[in-house]
């Protein structure tokens, strides 16, 4: 492993499960909970927004017509989800800085 992602690396995985802002190398931004971390990736849940959230709901909602006989409302079983799993490449990684969690 090279020094430069060693030292992502180690950044990385002294901040594990903590929610954090990670500015990638192109510029952008992504904030997540870091889940997971191996020596090329590391994982983060991203939240989802609202608008994300409702689109998941309606993913999950079976049409009435596929069942015949119960758990025909919506909603029912597990909540949508309120996160998504990102996989991101060490070497995308320019910097990463901790947000505070209320």
């Amino acid at each position: 492993m090279n020094n430069n992602y060693q030292h992502i690396y180690d950044v990385c995985k002294d901040h594990m499960h903590a929610y954090v802002l990670i500015e990638l190398a192109d510029g952008s931004s992504i904030d997540g909970i870091i889940t997971g971390l191996d020596q090329e990736s590391v994982y983060i849940a991203v939240p989802l927004e609202g608008h994300e959230q409702q689109n998941m709901m309606s993913q999950h909602q079976a049409p009435s017509h596929q069942r015949q006989f119960g758990y025909g409302y919506p909603g029912y079983g597990y909540p949508p989800p309120r996160f998504r799993r990102l996989i991101l490449p060490l070497a995308a990684i320019a910097a990463l800085s901790i947000l505070p969690w209320y």
